[in-house]
């Protein structure tokens, strides 16, 4: 259900009586962010890189939004990097994590072996796709680890428990798409960080954390000092922005390594080289000020709407163990959540089976066959 600056019931195709309820895959431009991209694209049409008042206009605009998104998640400027979106995002930190770790040998001729990353069984498909096919080409490999039946989450000490020597990336997100369980990422990078100590007194490599926030942001706080981590994923389309995305990285190039997956003219410092699409920015910076104003006002909101819609739906069914909470995630076992009634394609209304952010369409869920029998 949206929570965003208008209420869900304006989101609707009027002439087809339509109800939108698909807001985990998508979410409708904000009006502010709507006018915010088009008055870039009107008065912030130069290339950011040149030296000229158009040129200079754009680039100051990239910066108020760089600051705007790192307010909203509790980080700097400096250590936001402006992506395509979520999928190039996550590519980056899996590319950046096996790259660091082969050249993190302690000397010429050393090997540790092959890169290993430990994720979830319930991820984007950013993340496990990729991960399979760099295990296909023989370059990394990958653990996958099953959530809770009985919690939906990926426990902690499962995920300790799959770490090897050769772990160079530990990735969890930070709320699933199709269950709404949040995961304990806090807690599991306070763990990785007092496993790292111990790791580099043994002269093995440091392991990274990263959580895609894309189904958190504009839902419920998300703090990076809080949380811990070293990178997190941010995605505009899932807070009322564009189709743009970016990457927090704490102390990009320093603190934490990053390495560019394209190479060009030296934008984004050399991590995302590419003229900058400075409306896009635009817009994604305004949405992440609404979010740091509006969060707890949308959290809220959605907290009423939803408990109102299964007490209704729970009625109307007349026995609650009947119907399947609605993305609450926590009143029954993940195994029994995962298969879900798909609104027929006539009916009246709009919601995708998947709650995520695919092309194939309707189909089996991504996330179930993630959860331990």
């Amino acid at each position: 259900m949206g929570a965003g600056p208008e209420p869900a019931e304006e989101r609707c195709d009027a002439s087809e009586g339509r109800l939108y309820l698909d807001y985990n895959a998508t979410t409708p431009l904000a009006p502010e962010v709507a006018w915010a991209v088009r008055d870039a694209m009107r008065q912030a049409w130069g290339n950011p890189s040149s030296a000229h008042p158009a040129g200079r206009k754009a680039k100051e605009l990239i910066g108020s939004a760089r600051e705007s998104l790192a307010r909203m998640v509790g980080g700097r400027p400096e250590d936001i990097v402006f992506t395509s979106g979520g999928t190039e995002a996550n590519n980056m930190v899996i590319h950046t994590a096996c790259r660091h770790y082969r050249q993190s040998q302690a000397r010429p001729g050393d090997s540790w072996g092959m890169p290993h990353v430990v994720t979830s069984g319930v991820e984007h498909d950013s993340i496990r796709l990729p991960l399979e096919q760099l295990g296909k080409d023989g370059l990394a490999e990958a653990t996958f680890v099953a959530v809770s039946p009985q919690s939906g989450r990926a426990e902690v000490d499962d995920i300790l428990a799959a770490i090897r020597p050769t772990t160079c990336l530990v990735s969890i997100m930070l709320a699933n798409n199709e269950t709404g369980v949040i995961m304990p990422v806090t807690e599991l990078s306070q763990r990785v960080q007092a496993l790292n100590q111990r790791r580099v007194a043994e002269g093995l490599p440091r392991i990274l954390v990263h959580t895609d926030a894309a189904q958190m942001i504009g839902k419920g706080c998300v703090d990076v000092q809080e949380l811990g981590v070293d990178y997190l994923t941010i995605v505009g389309h899932k807070f009322y922005g564009p189709r743009i995305g970016a990457l927090y990285v704490r102390g990009p190039g320093t603190t934490t390594p990053l390495h560019p997956m394209l190479f060009g003219g030296g934008q984004e410092r050399s991590f995302r080289p590419g003229t900058e699409n400075t409306p896009m920015i635009a817009g994604l910076g305004q949405a992440a000020e609404l979010v740091s104003k509006n969060w707890e006002a949308y959290e809220a909101h959605m907290r009423g709407v939803r408990d109102y819609l299964e007490a209704r739906l729970e009625a109307l069914l007349n026995s609650a163990e009947q119907w399947d909470p609605l993305r609450r995630g926590t009143e029954r076992p993940a195994a029994e959540r995962g298969a879900r009634h798909h609104p027929g394609r006539h009916r009246p209304g709009c919601a995708g089976p998947c709650a995520g952010c695919g092309a194939a369409g309707p189909g089996p869920s991504s996330v179930a066959p993630g959860i331990a029998p």
